[in-house]
């Protein structure tokens, strides 16, 4: 049996990570969960897909959220423990896979098969990239940037002890924008290979 091998990706907004993990995910020949784990979470659980959507990756509300004896009446919160949950008896069941965010880096720790990674990039390719992936002008992926990391900010450290993006917390990371997508999977795999 092939070795254990979960590789978990952090990304700003705009730094290619989700193409990164995607080929990483290709290359190794393991299955990617990123916004199709809610899929996954809702078939199992018999749950409104389109709900699920609306509360994902998202933290919760301190002021309208409470939780007595360990149940939460956070819609977002009881997601994200849904999330970690299914990852966590993915990782106990053996299995390898590739995941996007949802704190993974923190909650999979224990795990000696997790390599985590934080992809980065320079402002100025990060706006050309959105720019030309959604057809936006310049102020606008500027705007939509911010907004992203602000809400990949909040959520991340809503949840984890470490700060979102900072480097103690993950095995590696790197800025996208000086080999380019290519580059940078091609030093992650070699990285990757070198770990196992």
């Amino acid at each position: 049996m092939e070795k254990q091998l979960i590789i978990s990706v952090g990304r700003e907004y705009g730094s290619g990570g989700h193409e990164i993990a995607e080929k990483l995910s290709g290359h190794y020949g393991i299955q990617l969960f990123d916004h199709n784990l809610l899929d996954e979470i809702a078939a199992k659980k018999n749950l409104n897909m389109e709900h699920l959507k609306g509360l994902d990756e998202r933290r919760k509300n301190p002021l309208s959220s409470r939780t007595v004896r360990g149940y939460s009446s956070s819609p977002e919160e009881n997601l994200l423990y849904l999330q970690f949950d299914f990852l966590r008896d993915k990782a106990d069941s053996g299995e390898s896979f590739v995941i996007v965010g949802r704190c993974s880096e923190t909650i999979l720790k224990q795990y000696d098969s997790l390599i985590s990674i934080f992809v980065l990039g320079d402002r100025d390719k990060k706006i050309e990239r959105i720019m030309r992936l959604y057809q936006l002008t310049e102020s606008q992926a500027v705007r939509k940037i911010r907004e992203k990391d602000m809400k990949r900010r909040r959520y991340h450290n809503s949840f984890c002890d470490r700060k979102w993006g900072d480097s103690r917390n993950y095995d590696i990371s790197l800025n996208s924008s000086k080999l380019g997508i290519d580059g940078t999977v091609e030093l992650l795999t070699d990285y990757i290979d070198r770990r196992r």
